[in-house]
């Protein structure tokens, strides 16, 4: 960190900087300090009597933080999460890790294939060099079809759902099959991820994780308080408003959050545990939350890879596992 930042402390006198000194100290533009400001990730401490932006030292740290996660290519969002304390810096470094395993794994095939190809041309195949260049990328990439086959032999193999209901079957896999399998053509980054979430679901320690995660749908499924279709037509209604949650930034900690966590976890009750909602719920999100695991956590940040379409629905509950957590803490 540059030292004109790393130098301010607490027994310094209270200072404030205009937004182009701010600008200059953290070595960014105006525009950039601009940009954060309107959408949320960093706002000024405070203003002046004529309306300036005005950022203290603290605020200037933030905007080092924000300047140093930036360059080790983590998202804004991720980096608005960790300037709120919405994930620690360990788990915020952990996942930027992975995301980035995940590039370095896509750009070493891709190096594979392109020097495949140049060989075929340097010995003399120039007319084939595109054609074979096309069939090394067609055999690494797997199509939809391939991909809904594995995931149906898996679902054999596994035997997860063989006492449920084939429409309750149907339901359990919604979202994975219509926001990660639909994608027709993965890109090499795509397929890397893709990669690893078939390892993950050849992983027995994983698929122990998932069956205790899925444990209270299992036992829903048998006993149902609502009809298949009904449930799938619930669940995407709380996607939407959570995903509407997420945009409008509103807190875990809000009643209109509140009452979306209490909703979802309510779409996991069978028909005895809704007569008693409120400990239904809270032994739900408890259930949740010590059931989350690394590797449930790494299939989403890999199904968010393989159709960005899922990293809406991971920020979405992302959003109800914190207000769950606000929900366990207020009823103890």
């Amino acid at each position: 960190m540059r030292t004109e930042v790393k130098t301010m402390t607490v027994d310094q006198p209270r200072t404030t900087y205009t937004i182009g000194q701010a600008a200059k100290m953290v070595q960014t533009t105006v525009k950039t300090l601009h940009y954060y400001d309107e959408i949320g990730l960093l706002r000024p401490s405070t203003r002046s009597e004529g309306g300036h932006r005005l950022y203290s030292p603290d605020d200037l740290w933030k905007l080092e933080l924000i300047g140093t996660l930036r360059y080790v290519n983590f998202s804004l969002d991720d980096i608005r999460k960790v300037i709120l304390g919405e994930i620690t810096m360990p788990k915020a470094l952990l996942l930027q890790i992975e995301a980035l395993e995940v590039e370095i794994g896509a750009l070493s095939s891709m190096l594979s294939i392109l020097k495949q190809a140049q060989q075929k041309q340097q010995q003399g195949d120039s007319q084939e060099s595109a054609p074979y260049l096309t069939e090394l990328v067609a055999s690494r990439s797997a199509h939809s079809s391939k991909r809904q086959q594995f995931v149906d032999r898996k679902v054999q193999e596994i035997g997860l759902l063989e006492q449920m209901p084939d429409e309750w079957k149907n339901s359990f896999l919604h979202f994975f099959n219509r926001y990660v399998l639909p994608t027709s053509k993965l890109t090499a980054r795509q397929t890397q991820a893709w990669s690893e979430v078939q390892n993950l679901l050849n992983d027995p320690v994983y698929l122990e994780e998932l069956a205790n995660y899925e444990l209270p749908f299992l036992h829903m499924a048998l006993q149902p308080g609502l009809q298949a279709d009904d449930w799938v037509h619930y669940m995407e209604l709380i996607r939407i408003r959570a995903q509407e949650a997420v945009k409008h930034q509103w807190s875990p900690e809000s009643a209109a959050v509140q009452k979306l966590t209490a909703d979802f976890l309510l779409l996991y009750a069978d028909v005895e545990q809704r007569k008693q909602p409120e400990v239904f719920v809270r032994k739900q999100a408890q259930h949740l939350l010590d059931a989350t695991t690394e590797r449930i956590l790494r299939f989403n940040q890999l199904c968010a890879i393989v159709n960005p379409e899922w990293r809406d629905i991971a920020s979405g509950m992302d959003l109800l596992m914190r207000g769950m957590k606000v929900l366990v803490e207020d009823r103890q």
